[in-house]
């Protein structure tokens, strides 16, 4: 039998599958056993109500999807009185996504979150922020460091950094992260995008830019994953067109300790079982007793390979 278990930072999680965030609800739960999963990270909610960016918000694409959802909020009361007693009826850690437009915000939220039932907190960094004209906090390493800071000042809790894509050199923002005391970090967000539609010439989605999910995105993710994962010693959850088990497993070897699964679940309620036991049969199969040793696991070319290649 494989040891599917992972850890990240002081967690141990029971294997390395979970959602992306915003990616499962409540009648997921109706599908198949949410305990089966590695960790149930919930959708990013704000403090305040917010009723999120107007319709349309979808748009599919080939082999991706177009979303500008906005981040539609019930607020924090509704999230610790519903959101969390509901998930707690599984046997599988909770970790919540939160997002703020101000650095005291984002910490002022995470000391709420501190005695809440959740493992971690991820941050998504990829909102504005309001003090810096609206650039994301995770497109400035400074802007990153600081949150991070803020958010392990307030709280007990392991921080997750969730990176945007949306940067010219993510292992920059990954060091910032690191240097601001994040234990783990997921990368990424989703990649900043457009799509017009050529009968009405009108943007597919109202708010005219939104982020691109979906296989498309993976091969990019997976080298941000890579750098990230050479750039930092905390964990890399890998983020990004996870479909199914080669996926996952693609991802480790990249450097990745777990992978959240997003998109693939709206098409496949019940992908992240089937990455799940695809998982393991693959480890079986080759005789891998920790499914931790795939992380970083990647083999280089030998200069003698390159060499028989290049006489091809």
């Amino acid at each position: 039998m494989t040891d599917l278990s992972v850890r990240i930072g002081d967690i141990t999680l029971a294997n390395p599958i979970m959602p992306g965030s915003g990616t499962l609800a409540e009648g997921m739960a109706d599908v198949f056993d949410l305990s089966r999963l590695g960790a149930i990270v919930t959708k990013t909610f704000t403090d305040d109500l917010r009723e999120g960016n107007a319709p349309p918000r979808v748009a599919e694409l080939q082999n991706s999807t177009l979303f500008s959802i906005g981040i539609p909020s019930k607020g924090t009361d509704y999230y610790l009185n519903k959101t969390v007693p509901f998930y707690q009826k599984f046997n599988t850690p909770i970790v919540a996504s939160i997002s703020a437009d101000t650095t005291e915000g984002f910490g002022a939220l995470a000391a709420k979150l501190s005695d809440s039932g959740v493992v971690a907190i991820e941050a998504n960094i990829s909102c504005p922020n309001l003090k810096k004209d609206g650039l994301a906090f995770g497109m400035d390493p400074v802007a990153t460091e600081e949150v991070i800071r803020a958010m392990k000042a307030a709280t007990h809790l392991p921080v997750w950094a969730k990176l945007s894509p949306n940067v010219g050199d993510i292992a920059v923002i990954a060091r910032a992260a690191e240097n601001g005391g994040a234990d783990a970090l997921v990368t990424a967000n989703a990649m900043l995008a457009m799509a017009i539609d050529i009968e009405t010439w009108q943007p597919r989605v109202a708010n005219l830019m939104g982020g691109i999910t979906g296989p498309a995105t993976k091969p990019v993710i997976m080298r941000m994953v890579y750098q990230c994962a050479q750039a930092v010693s905390i964990p890399v959850i890998g983020c990004g067109g996870v479909s199914n088990a080669a996926d996952a497993i693609e991802y480790m070897l990249a450097g990745a300790t777990a992978v959240q699964m997003g998109t693939q679940s709206f098409v496949q309620p019940t992908a992240m079982v089937k990455l799940l036991d695809d998982l393991t049969a693959y480890c079986e199969r080759r005789g891998i007793a920790k499914v931790s040793k795939l992380t970083g696991a990647m083999r280089m070319f030998s200069p003698e390979q390159l060499a028989r290649q290049g006489s091809l």
